[in-house]
């Protein structure tokens, strides 16, 4: 019976991994985003923006997290595409385009529907560490 129930895992593993080397590239998008989103997410890679930003509470602590930054009611698509676009004291101006910047607002929109990586203010050590509290 453990042979059986190894083997079935290991037979799944490497159809899974072959259809992930197979599908999961550039040349086969997912479907699920429109081309914007794709774009603003090379963008971001390629920028290195999560050298100092978190996404889920992941990345550098030098910015905030931008997992929530659309659905903030004080921020919102218009203060992230100023941002992006002029920069801030800490944040340099990268020179992007009004596409590019849109690109990475879409993105960044997108992530916003897919979750919430919201860590209580009081949990933030000066570390940039943080623990919850139950």
């Amino acid at each position: 019976m453990l042979k059986l129930v190894w083997g079935t895992l290991f037979t799944a593993f490497c159809l899974y991994t072959g259809w992930v080397y197979l599908y999961c590239d550039e040349s086969h998008p997912v479907a699920h985003h429109d081309p914007s989103v794709s774009k603003g997410w090379q963008l971001w890679q390629q920028k290195n923006c999560q050298s100092c930003h978190q996404l889920y509470g992941l990345g550098g602590y030098m910015g905030p997290d931008l997992t929530n930054i659309a659905r903030d009611s004080s921020k919102g698509e218009q203060y992230m595409y100023t941002f992006i676009k002029y920069g801030s004291g800490r944040m340099p101006a990268f020179g992007l385009t009004d596409e590019e910047v849109s690109h990475l607002v879409s993105f960044l929109s997108w992530v916003d529907k897919s979750g919430l990586a919201r860590v209580p203010e009081d949990a933030v050590h000066w570390s940039g560490t943080y623990t919850i509290k139950n």
